[in-house]
């Protein structure tokens, strides 16, 4: 069990101290309840009250939460983000065991692959011809790595991983247990009598310190490869299609499905169950809204979303109702338009009345 003490942890992340230096730690806990040896964050300022009462040994703050901890009788240290000097501590009482390099007796591997020193390959997996996987490589069980793909350095692909021919990872690439990497695109030409499948040529280049949750897929290229840019971020259950890039540093979280072609900036985060069309473009620096449909490019950076908010089923209803009808209010104010010979130029920028008089614009 590692344990840490308060100080430690200040000098070593470069953090302010508060309280009792000799605090001992010995893993981390959520701020509510808490947990007697853990260490905690507060950068919520909803959640500031709970520093009164939590049971945490020791919680990190921003200063101006400082004196609050201290009224509360805790220890702590302060750091200008809570959150991000949480990750890189909690990253020391991780558990997730550390492998023992070797080949697992069941574990098939092609003569002609070329297998990394320090590499650990998992029962039941297979490693097709042509493949090359970098030093300290971890392949999990039931692997199945296709001809030719290339897997960088320290990468690790936990389980039942599935990477396609003309495949190529960065290092430092950690993927989750049922993900695919490089299926067939979905690309079809439409015959008289059904569908032609257009043969999918291209590859996937994946950068390096990439995650991939579970089960999602990346489809390879039709023509060119599908690019994942560096230090990119991607939850469970992702689709992306043929053809896209996504930019290095953006993250993704579950459920988002993208079609083929589309292009997405740097440093962008796309919400959970995120919709968007094919062939767009997208800039650095968006942000899109959990449950967004995006249908056509967006070229400015900032904050996007389309989604309505739940309401009682009732109202929604109603709401639904009223869009039904919107067709015919649509041409009973034409007509009254008409009748005060208002022209549709006019109606849409000058903005007028029922009465026919122009109404003055709020501007607040």
């Amino acid at each position: 069990m590692t344990i840490v003490r308060l100080a430690e942890l200040a000098e070593t992340f470069g953090l302010g101290l508060v309280g009792d230096a000799d605090t001992a730690l010995s893993g981390v806990c959520s701020l509510k309840p808490g947990k007697p040896g853990a260490l905690s964050f507060c950068s919520d300022a909803r959640l500031r009250a709970a520093l009164a009462t939590t049971m945490a040994s020791a919680v990190i703050v921003m200063a101006r939460d400082v004196e609050r901890l201290k009224a509360g009788g805790r220890s702590g240290l302060v750091a200008a983000d809570p959150l991000l000097a949480f990750a890189k501590i909690a990253a020391l009482f991780d558990e997730d065991p550390t492998f023992s390099p070797g080949v697992h007796p069941t574990a098939i591997i092609d003569a002609s692959a070329e297998v990394g020193p320090g590499c650990s390959i998992g029962a039941g997996a297979v490693i097709g011809p042509g493949v090359r996987i970098g030093p300290g490589g971890f392949i999990g069980p039931l692997c199945v790595i296709e001809r030719g793909a290339v897997i960088g350095a320290a990468s690790r692909l936990v389980s039942r991983v599935h990477i396609g021919t003309r495949c190529r990872l960065g290092d430092r690439v950690h993927i989750q247990p049922g993900a695919v990497l490089g299926g067939r695109g979905f690309g079809l030409a439409r015959a008289r009598d059904g569908w032609i499948e257009v043969p999918q040529l291209g590859g996937v280049s994946i950068g390096s310190d990439v995650e991939i949750g579970a089960n999602t897929c990346i489809d390879r290229g039709a023509l060119d490869d599908t690019v994942i840019e560096d230090g990119v971020k991607l939850d469970n259950q992702i689709q992306i299609g043929h053809n896209c890039r996504i930019g290095s540093l953006t993250a993704v979280a579950a459920c988002v499905g993208i079609a083929g072609s589309t292009s997405i900036g740097r440093r962008c985060l796309i919400g959970g169950a995120v919709g968007i069309s094919g062939h767009i473009e997208i800039v650095d620096d968006v942000v899109l809204l959990a449950g967004t449909m995006v249908s056509s490019s967006i070229l400015q950076k900032g904050a996007y979303g389309s989604t309505m908010t739940a309401l009682p089923v009732r109202d929604w209803r109603k709401m639904v109702a009223r869009f039904r009808r919107w067709g015919l209010v649509e041409n009973r104010l034409r007509a009254i338009e008409r009748h005060l010979s208002i022209s549709e130029k006019e109606s849409l920028t000058e903005g007028y009345g029922i009465d026919g008089g122009k109404v003055e614009q709020d501007d607040g």
